[in-house]
């Protein structure tokens, strides 16, 4: 089972940016589905961003635009930019990666500051 570790959260001002890594614990070139996850207090967990091997991406509609999905395959490492930050976008990030089942990370906590 791939570990994999998330880094990079914190608190920022609103319109501000953060850049979350995910730290895979095996090479993720062969990982076909990766993705950013977050839970709000209250609210159930939803997909941000997802990344598939032959490099296909996509976004909720809520980020699309001001978030940016990408690998980093000689680092092992996914990646969320964020950008344009809202306090709506204050949650626990949580990386995810299907290898026969669902692996995720411990997630990170963003806090954006209106």
């Amino acid at each position: 089972q791939v570990q994999l570790v998330e880094s990079g959260g914190g608190l920022v001002q609103a319109g501000g940016s953060l850049r979350l890594s995910c730290a895979a614990s095996e090479n993720i070139f062969s990982i076909n589905y990766m993705g950013w996850y977050r839970q709000a207090p209250g609210k159930q967990r939803e997909l941000v961003a997802y990344s598939t091997r032959g490099g296909n991406t996509n976004y909720a509609d809520s980020v699309r635009g001001r978030f940016t999905i990408s690998r980093d395959n000689a680092k092992n490492t996914l990646y969320l930019q964020m950008n344009s930050l809202k306090p709506e976008d204050t949650a626990v990030y949580y990386c995810n990666a299907f290898v026969s089942k669902d692996c995720w990370g411990q997630g990170t906590q963003v806090t954006v500051s209106s």
